[in-house]
Order: C-alpha cells, then structure tokens, then sequence
C-alpha cells in the first residue's frame, strides 16, 4: 500500500513539473489555405487544386470553397478546383469560404509553361520549450514520397526527466485532439528523423511536444 501511494505522489509530482508558466488557449484563428499548388502548369494541361479549412480549434472542416481565376484567359478553373492552363502567362488562383460572417482567402500565383512544375516544399521551425525542462533544437519538414520527413538538427536537447513524452504535428500549437500523433520520443540529444506517411507538407502548421499520461503540452515549434 505504501509502494502504491509512493508511485501516485511521484506522478502528480511529475506531471506538475511539466506544466509552464504561460495559460494555453485552444482557440485560434481560423484559416483556409491551399495546399497543393504547382509552380508552373503546362499548357493546355488540367490539374485540381486542394485546400483545407482549419477551425478556431485547428480542426478540418468541409466547408464549401469558392474558386476563381484572377485571369480566367490564361488559367481557368471551375468549382470544384479543376483548372487548366489556357495561354502562357501568370496568374493567381483564388479560394475563398464565406461563413456567413467573415471571408476567407488563400491565393497561389501560377504561371503557364511548357511543363507542369511542382516544386518539391521544404518547411522549417525551431523548438522552444513552455515548461521548466530543457526542450530545444532546430528541425526541417520536407516531402518524401506520399509523406513527409521530419528532420530534427544535431542542436536539438530534451530533458530525460520529462515524464510520457511524445511528439505530435498539429494544427494547433496548445492541443493534440486533432494531431498527427508521430511517437513517443526515444532520442533526447542530437540529430534524428521521423517519416511520416500519407502526410501533406501542408496539412499541419506545429510540432507540437506533450507529456502524454498528463496531456500537458511542454514546448512546440512553428512550421515556417
């Protein structure tokens, strides 16, 4: 009974000591963005067009999108975001979602040429930490096959103290609800990799660091 007692107190312990200082907030801003566009679209060739729209949660939502061409004479496109490249030139393809309130608006400039270029995005950010523990280091996210790779850099440290510790992508830096769970964090010094399938280069905007038994957030990292 005594053993018992021990391993609860040292778990309230642990997962006090993960808690920053700062008070975190779910909402966000809400957001819709494209997340597929090409660099160049060969002439006379189709190709659709993604977005998605994050809540004030940083959850997906299906909304209805409304796109349109800036120059429907050099790349037209129709509602359901299939466009195709008419003359050669640049334009921006527009996406908008009204809710009833606010609009809101991603653009991509596009020009037309002899091929369809996609140019392969690579995604960086640093991690910081929101607890008394050290959790730091720099990392790039670039597209590897239908996934993603998340590389983290040989300055990267974290704390072994740090009770459950997992690493997330997510959509909102201050929950995992609707997070990318990635693994529990077996490297707590130097440079190591994640491979990530089935994962847009844009479908997520932080790495996001929780303490898991506690789900107590301890550091995340923007996805610039």
């Amino acid at each position: 009974m005594k053993r018992l007692t021990f391993l609860f107190v040292s778990m309230i312990l642990m997962g006090t000591g993960c808690i920053g200082d700062d008070i975190l907030f779910d909402t966000l801003d809400p957001e819709l963005r494209i997340t597929n566009a090409p660099d160049v679209l060969a002439l006379n060739d189709t190709y659709t067009f993604e977005a998605m729209y994050l809540n004030n949660v940083g959850v997906e939502e299906m909304v209805d999108l409304e796109w349109s061409s800036l120059n429907p004479d050099i790349i037209s496109i129709d509602s359901d975001g299939m466009a195709e490249a008419l003359s050669e030139g640049t334009t921006s393809i527009r996406v908008q979602y009204d809710d009833g309130t606010n609009i809101f608006q991603d653009d991509a400039i596009v020009e037309v040429g002899d091929m369809t270029v996609v140019t392969p995005v690579q995604r960086t950010g640093t991690i910081n930490t929101t607890s008394s523990y050290v959790l730091t280091g720099d990392f790039t996210l670039s597209e590897e096959g239908n996934g993603v790779k998340l590389d983290i850099a040989a300055n990267y440290q974290a704390s072994t103290a740090l009770p459950g510790l997992y690493v997330y992508l997510s959509n909102n830096p201050n929950s995992i609800a609707s997070a990318y769970e990635i693994g529990a964090v077996q490297t707590f010094s130097g440079a190591h990799s994640y491979t990530i399938p089935n994962t847009g280069i844009n479908d997520y905007n932080y790495v996001v660091y929780f303490c898991k038994p506690f789900n107590v957030k301890v550091g995340h990292g923007d996805i610039d």
